[in-house]
């Protein structure tokens, strides 16, 4: 989940939003100005309660940084390095590096933000009553009550013992306290997660089925982002068991061969494809640093006419769309973002920027394929 939009730092943290945070906003903004609030001020003006709904769905974003926060905050004080926070349409997600140093710590940096909002809702519930006594007018009350309420839920969703939610998160360090094995509560953890997942979705789709709209759509959606969370955890934990300290540096292609920019596509045919064995060619320039990458399924894809007249950089993937890595850089983050839209190759580059060598899908295979043969010990 990446960082459309980026909002500064809060306390120390960097923080970003993707762009279905707009969509969340403007649906609660309408449902809050349409639905709710119209049912508890019926006499007041249509245009205050659009303008009251906009500051509640905004504040109600911020109480979800303030949930966020409170993870980073706690993981921060246990040594925990924080890379963001990034907000989303179905709430937030603290990006921690590396796993907690024990199961003590887990639990409570699990717990900070399901407590935080706890805190919040019963604080807002408090200032809707003072509000409703001071006789505020009837659509503060309820936006103060209606965030109240909202981060109570907020809570108590979170503490669902599914993984990766909080009380996931929570049965992880309960587990793993109990038996001392981090792969053996992480297992316990996403199968739960899973479990959970799949209700979800079932309730989901015969909530909806009952007639009740969209609840049971939204509910089906929760379930599937829970469901498909555990998996990825799973996944992503076995990995890193596997590769274990792993640098990029152990895996990549070092010094591999490269082309000029200028050089005639047909020439690059000619003069390299049938004398080396390679499927992708990074691009440099007169200083030896990376211009781009060009690929064999690339090539495939230039009429026999073009290829007499084109140079190499007019047909190469530019830089900027290269993912690109760092020979102490671990393994298992490089893995991560080689996702869709990569190819599964990474150029590496030093700290000043020059190239140094080539990661593509077959290195990844091989090392996982020997890490998974010799064992979780092998690749540390």
């Amino acid at each position: 989940m990446g960082d459309d939009l980026r909002l500064g730092r809060v306390a120390g943290v960097r923080v970003g939003a993707s762009w279905s945070v707009l969509v969340i906003a403007a649906l609660l903004t309408w449902t809050l100005a349409t639905g709710v609030f119209p049912e508890v001020d019926p006499a007041g003006p249509p245009a205050g309660h659009w303008v009251v709904a906009a500051v509640t769905a905004v504040a109600f974003l911020a109480c979800l940084l303030a949930h966020e926060l409170a993870h980073s905050s706690v993981a921060r004080a246990a040594g925990i390095e924080v890379e963001g926070i990034t907000l989303w349409m179905f709430g937030g997600v603290s990006r921690l590096k590396g796993e907690s140093p024990d199961a003590r710590t887990e639990q409570r940096v699990a717990l900070a933000g399901p407590v935080a909002s706890l805190e919040l809702g019963l604080v807002l519930i408090a200032a809707g009553i003072v509000l409703d006594v001071a006789r505020a007018p009837q659509v503060v009350v309820a936006a103060a009550t209606w965030l109240g309420v909202m981060n109570g839920v907020l809570a108590v969703f979170n503490l669902l013992p599914a993984y990766p939610l909080d009380g996931g998160r929570v049965l992880r360090a309960f587990v793993w306290r109990r038996t001392g094995d981090l792969r053996r509560a992480t297992a316990v953890a996403t199968t739960t997660g899973v479990g959970c997942g799949y209700a979800l979705v079932a309730l989901g789709v015969l909530t909806a089925l009952a007639g009740t709209g969209a609840g049971g759509i939204w509910m089906a959606l929760l379930g599937w982002i829970v469901l498909d969370g555990a998996r990825t955890e799973r996944e992503g934990f076995e990995l890193r068991h596997l590769l274990g300290g792993m640098r990029v540096a152990e895996v990549m292609t070092p010094d591999p061969v490269t082309v000029a920019g200028d050089l005639g596509v047909d020439e690059l045919i000619s003069d390299y494809l049938w004398r080396y064995r390679c499927s992708a060619f990074p691009v440099v320039g007169a200083d030896h640093r990376p211009t781009g990458l060009v690929t064999l399924s690339r090539l495939r894809e230039l009429a026999d006419d073009a290829r007499a007249t084109l140079r190499v950089h007019q047909v190469a993937t530019p830089i900027e769309r290269v993912a690109l890595a760092r020979p102490d850089e671990p393994v298992v983050d490089l893995v991560a973002r080689l996702g869709p839209g990569t190819g599964r190759r990474a150029l590496v580059v030093d700290s000043g920027g020059d190239l140094v060598g080539i990661v593509t899908g077959s290195d990844l295979d091989r090392v996982l394929e020997v890490a998974a043969a010799v064992g979780a010990g092998a690749a540390s």
